[in-house]
């Protein structure tokens, strides 16, 4: 090495020019304003079933990655619950190598298109990043990033299929094929095993086929994505309910040595108030799936759904604005929800908010319905609701509604659509002699794993949480599916 001052002074000079073009190179990045998502008008998509997001131009994903400043600790990763690489993802948008993106994303996540349209990205990967956490910003949009990506290559018509590793021959059985199964299938296949998953319904997709709309995920991105899936390996079985067709016994005797159930909550809680079985209310998972999944929106459907001018949805999540948002577009004229905290309490997605806000749904927020009533034939005519006030916060973190007395009004409706949560499908924990369950009817397991207290047996999603994102049941899913190759090697193999 040179003992020369000159060199020393120069290779300072080129360090310092290095980082000097670093600063004003992310000076440009973070001075970029964020992307908007394109949509269709409110006043037009009010009235079809077609997405309201279009999706970014090619410009646009290129623009909005050029955003990212690349931190050297990517913080945005640890706020996934699947774990994807997402500064990998998005530095190959900004190259414009968007199938390389695609293939990063489903490195880790079997189910991007889907993810990149419903996920909470805003209080998960984008909560975390370096825009929201030091400059206050608006996050890079991360979620539009990964439909983008995904998007891109499901229309190139050059899908990758993720390394597979050469099949052992061990048979692992996923109960269950909403997005929590999906990612144990996923990563388990990957792993060689032979996976089968059992749906009890006619389709397979679970809660994305049946709980979400059309309009904010079309069933034709689900079916390419369960697709890959199959080319992956994964084997599926409709119209099969594990614990009644057959049981785990029965199972077993087929050679399946470990399972994994995301069986879902798919059991509607009402609030148990007077006129509550009315004819014209519904549970909201029975609303949708009807509409969704079954087709009994249509005119010549053999059993259709009620069709209400004045729709009042009791709720304030996801699924309640899933509800009234459908109500909408089958025709409502007056479509309300009715929730007993105030806007800021909401927990639906602030988008999910925007967008039913508008399309001209009436919020009636700080109310309560304490009873129903209904015509001569037995039809809900009629709701009474009692005004509510904010008190202090409750175990959730939020202000607890508080009823103001004398404040009951009436309203009238011809449709309600309850939508006040769900418990969990109570078929698997009854099925399994000695299940350690929750006294909420969750199965308990070891968070690490998944793992229940019957060794061959893990859960998760809505099984074990009572109720929660998809992205959270997904990450659930990679979670067991880490843990039952663990369990087998362990156990069967060494």
């Amino acid at each position: 090495m040179t003992n020369n001052p000159e060199y020393f002074k120069a290779e300072r000079d080129q360090e310092w020019r290095v980082a000097l073009r670093s600063q004003i190179k992310n000076k440009e990045r973070t001075s970029r304003e964020r992307v908007k998502m394109p949509e269709q008008d409110p006043n037009i998509r009010n009235k079809n079933s077609l997405e309201v997001n279009l999706g970014l131009t090619e410009e646009q994903a290129v623009s909005e990655a050029q955003r990212c400043i690349d931190c050297p600790n990517p913080t945005c990763i640890t706020g996934c619950p699947v774990g994807i690489n997402i500064p990998k993802f998005i530095k190959y948008i900004e190259a414009r190598d968007f199938l390389s993106a695609a293939k990063t994303l489903k490195e880790t996540n079997s189910l991007p298109a889907v993810c990149g349209r419903v996920c909470p990205q805003e209080v998960q990967c984008e909560a975390q990043c370096f825009y929201t956490q030091k400059l206050k910003k608006p996050a890079v949009a991360i979620g539009h990033l990964e439909r983008f990506a995904a998007d891109f290559e499901r229309n190139s018509g050059k899908i990758s299929i993720p390394e597979i590793a050469e099949r052992n021959n061990i048979k692992v059985a996923v109960i269950g094929s909403g997005p929590g199964g999906l990612a144990a299938a996923g990563d388990l296949v990957k792993m060689g095993y032979s996976v089968t998953v059992f749906e009890a319904l006619h389709e397979i997709g679970g809660v994305l086929k049946y709980g979400i709309p059309e309009f904010r995920l079309p069933n034709d991105i689900v079916d390419v994505e369960i697709n890959n899936l199959r080319k992956m390996g994964v084997e599926f079985i409709t119209n099969f309910v594990v614990g009644k067709t057959s049981s785990f016994e029965d199972l077993k005797a087929k050679g399946y040595v470990a399972f994994f159930t995301a069986s879902g909550a798919g059991l509607p809680r009402f609030m148990n108030i007077p006129g509550e079985n009315y004819v014209g209310i519904f549970s909201s998972n029975e609303y949708l799936t009807r509409v969704n999944l079954m087709g009994a929106a249509k005119a010549d459907y053999d059993t259709p759904v009620l069709f209400g001018k004045n729709v009042a949805v009791i709720g304030g999540g996801n699924t309640a604005m899933d509800s009234v948002r459908t109500a909408k577009r089958l025709g409502a004229e007056r479509a309300m929800i009715v929730y007993r905290r105030s806007l800021d309490e909401m927990p639906a997605r602030i988008e999910e908010i925007h967008h039913a806000q508008e399309e001209g749904i009436e919020f009636m927020n700080l109310n309560s319905p304490v009873e129903y009533f209904a015509d001569e034939s037995g039809r809900v005519n009629r709701m009474r609701l009692q005004k509510m006030e904010l008190g202090e916060p409750d175990s959730s973190g939020r202000r607890r509604p508080v009823p103001l007395t004398s404040s009951e009004y009436d309203v009238d409706v011809d449709m309600v659509v309850v939508s006040v949560g769900v418990s969990p499908n109570p078929l698997i924990p009854s099925a399994v002699d000695g299940l350690n369950i929750t006294k909420w009817g969750t199965i308990h397991v070891n968070p690490d794993n998944m793992q229940s207290n019957i060794s061959d047996l893990f859960a998760g999603g809505d099984i074990v949480r009572g109720g929660a994102t998809v992205i959270l049941a997904m990450g659930d899913g990679r979670n067991a599916a880490a843990g039952i190759h663990a369990y087998i090697q362990q156990t069967l193999v060494n």
